[in-house]
């Protein structure tokens, strides 16, 4: 059986599609947000990910962030398993009543100053779930959010820029007045 697959893989090849082009433009912008973001920040950015009760899509894109096209972890911005070891909350879907004590804790347990990203249109308004006993809805409904993505699910460079404009709006922020 085993030789009957191995003269198929000779004869046919390894078939598979060609590599995505997301276009120059588009790397070119990717480029340029991780430069200002570690330029802004002076040091590796750790992003702590939380899925509230999302249907995963936006957890895909997500992930996209890591492959070799947006090479996040080799310009120093990275995903850690920790809420005590993160600059940055990414959550993702609409907060189900299961989630809600959850995603509280972690926002707790995030040293601060503390950024929140909602990602995808269920966190930033509930999407098709909204509001209902079984959902809190929005993630700003349960924690304070800095920036809002929107989409179903947003592209990668689309959450990239999230990240830089809360980025950005905390560095604001923290500017004394009288500077």
């Amino acid at each position: 059986m085993i030789w009957k697959v191995v003269r198929q893989i000779a004869r046919v090849g390894i078939p598979s599609e060609p590599a995505p082009d997301i276009g120059a433009d588009a790397q070119a912008e990717v480029s340029r947000i991780q430069r200002e973001l570690l330029d802004i920040l002076g040091q590796a950015l750790c992003i702590r990910e939380v899925d509230a009760g999302s249907c995963n899509g936006c957890e895909l894109e997500i992930n996209a962030l890591g492959n070799p096209y947006y090479n996040l972890e080799g310009l120093g911005i990275r995903f850690v398993a920790s809420p005590r070891h993160a600059d940055l909350l990414l959550v993702t879907g609409p907060v189900s009543r299961n989630m809600e004590m959850a995603l509280r804790r972690t926002f707790d347990a995030t040293p601060d100053p503390k950024l929140v990203v909602a990602v995808g249109d269920c966190a930033c308004d509930g999407g098709v779930f909204g509001e209902s006993y079984a959902t809190c809805g929005r993630v700003s409904n349960v924690i304070p959010v800095d920036t809002v993505v929107s989409g179903c699910p947003p592209e990668p460079l689309e959450i990239l820029r999230g990240i830089l404009t809360a980025v950005r709006r905390r560095i604001r922020s923290d500017i004394p007045k009288n500077a």
